[in-house]
């Protein structure tokens, strides 16, 4: 049997913490006791009513809301295997990443459910589960929010999912046979969990509930350095297919914490509404949110008092979003590091004590070192690529040993990232090594840039890409969005000189309304970088 996994964690908060909120969204909330429960009988019913066997893979593509944390924990009681499924992938991304993972059933959302039913013949997926966003509401309210929800989505293409079963028929169902702990396997894989393919094909890294369950406790570890208390007011409105999210709201939960979980980050209305009606103590976010949160008048106006910890993760935070942030909260943004194959974290600066550019100190029990080209330790201060070990490493690549060679080994993840560790142990990421410009044999690091660009007073965000070009090797261009529509190339040329070496100063500029991103919010430069040689090529 498995000793302790994350199947047990949830037990173990359902006996400790009982009838107080767990996770709700839309104004519904259920209790450790009923997420427990309602866990057990999805375990129960995929034992007992469906062909599935321990290791088997079980995709979940849905928004936030508490079902998710519900089949989550009912598929790895069950002995599954979690794929975390982007809802907004097309049917084209879902069959890849269906047969990738070799996925045998699917837990969908309605609104997306089209998509998939386009490619399901064309997977080894035989059981289908269909949600709606209101199914643990009220009768009367699941009426009426899930027809105001298909309202402002619009018609969805008709579909046709032969044999799917609701997922709140299957809560319902009481079998007379209940969920039994499935036999110990060895390592035991909880999640299959897709990288985000920003500088190449996603690939999807093995997590455990052992790999898992460490960073839980590191991040917990760390919290407790700070003085943070358990049982927090969370609100997330980063969406839980994302593994720093969800690892973040397991983590709060393993405190005792209540997740608010927001199933639209970009409706800002409903968003600020929520953040009013919960009052958290702790919010979770990244640097695009910071940045709409704080332009959008209702979130302004809202009374911050009750707001203690902010965090930010999956991807990097500009000083002038922070800067913004804390001006209109009066709450400092705590930074944090990690990839998908750290489960995810590496790093969290110390709440209250972060320095603005740092990511903070390794978690506990987590080395971290700086390597150069050759493969050599690099001492204190000097920049190369980031190395990592702990308790928190993936397995692998799912399928793809060459790729986890390249990547793995003697127990060091070579992230890929550029970055330097000071004399205080903090560390600080400077950019990924692929995303590297060599202007003239100079390296230029984007990152850099955008920090220095973003802080424009008519400038929202950026994103800074190279070009080939045969006298510099590269040169330099920004993709940029005002807030002014007055400010011109000229402009913000002017301001790069003023601050920035003159092989940094970007060659050109080009305007534009948003920046491409993946699913967490992350900036695709490679996107904007083929975009543009499609263009040169095109002349």
């Amino acid at each position: 049997m498995i000793r302790f996994g994350l199947a047990e964690l949830l037990s173990d908060l359902s006996r400790r913490y009982g009838d107080k909120s767990a996770v709700g969204h839309l104004g519904q909330s259920i209790s450790f006791t009923e997420l427990d429960v309602l866990s057990r009988r999805f375990a129960a019913w995929l034992q007992h009513h469906t062909e599935l066997v321990p290791g088997d893979r079980i995709a979940i593509q849905m928004p936030n809301c508490a079902q998710y944390l519900i089949v989550f924990f009912g598929a790895v009681r069950a002995g599954l295997v979690v794929v975390n499924t982007n809802p907004l992938f097309t049917p084209e991304e879902l069959e890849q990443q269906f047969n990738d993972a070799d996925v045998s059933a699917l837990v969908v959302y309605e609104g997306f459910a089209w998509r998939a039913a386009r490619i399901l013949r064309s997977t080894r997926i035989g059981c289908v589960i269909t949600t709606s966003i209101a199914d643990l509401h009220p009768r009367w309210r699941r009426w009426a929010i899930n027809a105001h929800v298909r309202m402002r989505r619009g018609a969805s293409p008709r579909y046709r999912l032969k044999g799917s079963v609701a997922l709140r028929r299957v809560l319902r169902a009481e079998s007379g046979k209940p969920w039994t702990q499935p036999e110990a396997q060895d390592p035991a894989l909880a999640v299959l969990q897709y990288t985000g393919g920003t500088t190449g094909p996603a690939k999807g890294a093995m997590l455990t509930h052992a790999s898992l369950l460490a960073n839980i406790d590191q991040i917990r570890q760390r919290l407790e350095e700070a003085g943070i208390e358990r049982q927090q007011v969370v609100m997330q409105p980063l969406p839980l297919y994302h593994i720093y999210s969800l690892t973040l709201v397991l983590a709060m939960l393993a405190s005792g914490s209540y997740i608010e979980l927001i199933p639209d980050p970009h409706d800002l209305k409903q968003l600020s509404s929520a953040f009013e009606r919960v009052r958290p103590t702790l919010f979770a976010g990244i640097n695009p949110l910071f940045i709409a949160l704080c332009q959008h008048s209702e979130f302004t106006q809202l009374d911050f008092s009750s707001l203690r910890l902010t965090i930010s993760g999956g991807m990097a935070l500009t000083e002038s979003a922070a800067q913004r942030w804390q001006d209109v909260t009066g709450c400092q943004v705590t930074e944090g590091y990690g990839l998908t194959e750290c489960s995810p974290v590496v790093s969290v600066a110390t709440p209250g004590k972060g320095v603005l550019g740092t990511v903070g100190r390794p978690l506990p029990g987590t080395e971290v070192r700086v390597v150069g080209d050759a493969g050599e330790i690099l001492p204190v201060g000097e920049s190369g690529e980031i190395q990592v070990r702990g308790p928190q490493m993936m397995l692998g690549y799912w399928n793809q040993p060459d790729e986890t060679a390249k990547v793995l080994r003697d127990g060091w993840l070579s992230t890929g990232d550029i970055g330097q560790i000071d004399d205080q142990g903090a560390i600080r990421i400077i950019d990924r090594r692929k995303e590297m410009i060599n202007v003239s044999g100079f390296k230029v690091f984007p990152s850099e840039l955008e920090n220095i660009i973003s802080a424009h007073p008519d400038i929202l965000e950026c994103a800074v890409i190279g070009l080939p070009d045969e006298e510099r090797g590269e040169v330099i261009k920004v993709y940029v969005v005002a807030n002014n529509p007055r400010l011109t190339m000229r402009d913000v040329r002017e301001y790069c000189r003023e601050r920035l070496t003159s092989y940094k100063v970007p060659r050109s500029v080009e305007f534009c309304r948003t920046l491409p991103r993946n699913p967490i919010g992350k900036i695709l430069r490679r996107e904007l970088r083929d975009r543009a040689m499609r263009e040169q090529h095109s002349v």
